[in-house]
C-alpha cells in the first residue's frame, strides 16, 4: 500500500487551516493561542478519508515569515503539496518561499486552491490566477490544477476534494516504495497522556514499524520498545513509510524527547559533521550563496548551523547549483537523497537547499 502525506503551504491568513477543516471537518490548530488568534504558529495535523477506504495524513504549516523553522519541520515529509493563495490578495512574500522550499525539497505533485473567493470578484479571481501562474512556472507546481474555493460558503470544496483523489492516484501510481528500507521517523512533536506515558509524532518516512519493535532514539542510539501505535486516532498493529503515526514508548521521560529528536532501526543511521551535497540557490533569493558562508540547515525535523565550502567556485547565483560541502557545528542524521533547505544566518531567510 503507498501512502500519500498531504502539505499546506501559502502565505499567512490565506485559510490554510480553513480549508482543511472544510475538506476533513477536523480543526488542525491545536494551540490555545493558534485559537485565539486565528493563525497557524505550529504544526497541525488531520487526514482526508479517501475513496478506497483509506486515508491520507495533512500536514498543516504555518504561514507567517517568524514561523518558518515549524513549516520546515513538516514539509519535509510532504509528498503533494496544498498551495493555498487568496483570490483577493494573490502572491505574497510567504507564498513565493513556501514555492521555493518545496520546489527544493524535492516535492513532484500539487493541488493550488483559490482561496476566499467569496471576497473577491471574477476579475479579481482571474488576477489571481495569472499571478499564480506567473510565480510557479518552472517549479513543480506550473501545472498543477487550480481550483476556486471558498471555506465560507463551501464553494468548491468538494471540487478541491476530488481534486486531491485524482492527483492522489497520480502519485500512488508514480511512487516508488520505501516500506523496505530501515525505520525512520523524525519526531516532530513530543507529549504525555496519563495512564499512557511518554507518546511521540511523526511521519514514518522510510521502513515498517510494529508494535512491540524494539528502535532506537537519536542522537545517542538509546533503546527503546514501542508499545502501542496510533495511525489518525486509531490503534494499529504497523506503521508504514508514508503514514503519520502516534508512538507510546514506555521507560522514557518526555524531557529526554523533542523536535529533531529521531526513532529508527538501531544501527541504520549516523551523525555527521559534513554533508556533501548539490546545493540549489533558490530563485529570486536575496543573498548571495558566497563559499564559507554560515547559514541554518534545516534537514527532516532536524537543524544546525554550520558553513557552506562550494567546491568549484567562489559564489553561487540565484537559480544556480553546484557541488557542495555543508560543514556543520552540530552533527545531523542524513541519509543519501535527503533533502534539505539552508537558510540565511541573519537576516534569516531561505536561499537554498537541495
Amino acid at each position: 500500500m503507498c501512502h500519500v502525506v498531504i502539505g499546506t503551504s501559502g502565505h499567512i491568513d490565506h485559510g490554510k487551516s480553513a480549508l482543511v477543516r472544510a475538506l476533513t471537518s477536523h480543526d488542525p490548530d491545536r494551540l490555545k493561542e493558534e485559537k485565539e488568534r486565528g493563525i497557524t504558529i505550529d504544526l497541525g495535523f488531520s487526514w482526508l478519508e479517501l475513496p478506497d477506504g483509506t486515508k491520507s495524513g495533512i500536514v498543516d504549516v504555518p504561514g507567517h515569515e517568524r514561523f518558518i523553522s515549524n513549516m520546515l519541520a513538516g514539509a519535509g515529509s510532504v509528498d503533494l503539496a496544498l498551495l493555498a493563495v487568496a483570490a483577493d490578495e494573490g502572491v505574497m512574500p510567504q507564498t513565493i518561499e513556501h514555492i521555493g522550499i518545496l520546489h527544493l525539497l524535492g516535492i513532484r505533485h500539487g493541488v493550488i486552491a483559490l482561496t476566499r473567493c467569496d471576497l473577491a470578484d471574477d476579475e479579481l479571481k482571474i488576477l489571481a490566477e495569472e499571478d499564480v501562474r506567473a510565480h510557479t512556472r518552472g517549479t513543480f507546481l506550473e501545472d498543477a490544477p487550480i481550483v476556486q474555493t471558498s471555506s465560507v460558503t463551501g464553494e468548491g470544496i468538494e471540487a478541491l476534494r476530488e481534486t486531491l483523489f485524482e492527483v492522489i492516484r497520480r502519485v500512488r501510481a508514480s511512487y516508488i516504495s520505501r516500506v523496505h528500507l530501515p525505520f525512520r521517523l523524525p519526531v516532530d512533536r513530543v507529549f504525555t497522556m496519563e495512564g499512557f506515558g511518554t507518546v511521540v509524532t511523526g511521519t514514518v518516512t522510510e521502513g515498517t514499524l510494529h508494535t512491540g519493535d524494539k528502535i532506537a532514539l537519536y542522537p545517542g542510539e538509546k533503546p527503546l520498545r514501542v508499545r502501542t501505535i496510533e495511525v489518525h486516532d486509531q490503534q494499529v498493529e504497523k506503521a508504514e513509510a508514508g503514514q503519520r503515526a502516534a508512538l507510546n514508548l514506555p521507560g522514557i521521560q518526555k524531557n529526554k524527547l523533542s523536535r529533531g529528536t529521531i526513532l529508527a532501526e538501531s544501527g541504520s543511521i549516523f551523525a555527521s559533521d559534513k554533508l556533501d551535497v548539490t546545493l540549489h540557490a533558490m530563485r529570486g533569493a536575496h543573498f548571495l550563496i558566497k563559499n564559507n558562508l554560515r547559514v541554518h540547515v534545516f534537514l527532516h525535523t532536524e537543524s544546525a548551523l554550520g558553513r557552506i565550502v562550494l567546491l568549484n567556485r567562489d559564489r553561487l547565483e540565484a537559480g544556480e547549483q553546484a557541488p557542495a560541502q555543508i560543514r556543520l557545528e552540530t552533527p545531523l542524521h542524513a541519509r543519501y537523497g535527503d533533502h534539505f533547505i539552508v537558510r540565511f544566518y541573519s537576516p534569516v531567510e531561505t536561499i537554498g537547499g537541495g
